[in-house]
């Protein structure tokens, strides 16, 4: 991919991007990030050899691909202040940001512009992350292969058809990770009530997560959940009270309330005067 990427906001999920390009041979000559924290700009420099800048202007006029990796609250800004490029006709605009519209993106940014939404979630810090995507109608195929190769870099990629499922997205894979963190917090002290010292027990619940997700990459979960789940066994009177307590209506619950909030986050942001 011979093309310059623009990246507003040098935080860690454009740290992780960058990392994730250069790990894949992306020429880091190639990059400039922009920034308002110095800092964060030298460390990008030296960790990375990228081109740094906290002029968005100026950086974003010599790109082909504008990623935007603001916070939610100020993309407006952001954008309004992008309107002004000469060549957006002919440019790409990556959205990182939860929960902002491309309707909204696209407007900020003057109208009939190429925008790809993505939703990735903060395993993509150590490559191993999940993200969707969606495209506007302005976004041709070459800039959808474009906008996908940059984001495998950092782990898995889907798209999805309506916007309206990043929602979903966000609900299963952006917050998932939370869910997962949770379980083996709970794992733990489970296993300190039942006699563990808490070190033993964090060790065993990490390890059996690690373990048991490495294995439902190559084979079916409810497949490899029957497997160790022999009649009258330890296994299955764990699940029988799992399924007792209905833990599958807290987990839909759960995502519900997940998928709710992230269309009300937009709906807030597309609000702002």
């Amino acid at each position: 991919m011979n093309q310059k990427l623009c990246f507003i906001g040098g935080g860690n999920m454009a740290t992780s991007l960058i990392g994730g390009l250069i790990a894949n041979d992306f020429d880091a000559g190639q990059i400039t990030a922009c920034d308002i924290n110095i800092e964060q700009l030298d460390k990008l420099a030296t960790d990375f050899s990228v081109n740094t800048s906290n002029d968005n202007i100026a950086s974003a006029a010599e790109a082909d691909i504008v990623m935007l990796a603001v916070k939610p609250q100020v993309m407006q800004v952001v954008c309004e202040q992008l309107a002004a490029l000469e060549n957006q006709s002919t440019q790409l605009f990556i959205s990182i940001a939860a929960g902002v519209r491309e309707a909204d993106i696209n407007r900020w940014l003057g109208g009939s512009r190429a925008v790809v939404r993505c939703m990735p979630n903060t395993p993509s810090l150590i490559q191993l992350g999940a993200t969707g995507l969606y495209a506007n109608s302005q976004v041709s195929g070459t800039q959808k292969r474009t906008a996908q190769s940059i984001l495998d870099a950092v782990g898995i990629t889907v798209w999805v058809e309506e916007e309206t499922a990043l929602d979903a997205v966000t609900a299963i894979s952006g917050s998932g990770p939370a869910y997962f963190f949770y379980f083996i917090e709970l794992l733990q002290q489970a296993g300190i009530e039942l006699g563990l010292d808490s070190k033993t027990a964090l060790a065993l619940a990490r390890q059996t997560a690690l373990g048991a997700t490495t294995m439902a990459q190559s084979d079916d979960a409810s497949e490899l959940r029957a497997r160790v789940t022999s009649k009258k066994g330890t296994t299955e009177q764990a699940i029988l009270s799992f399924q007792k307590n209905h833990l599958d209506t807290l987990m839909k619950d759960a995502t519900k309330a997940a998928f709710d909030r992230s269309a009300e986050l937009a709906r807030e942001l597309a609000n702002q005067p």
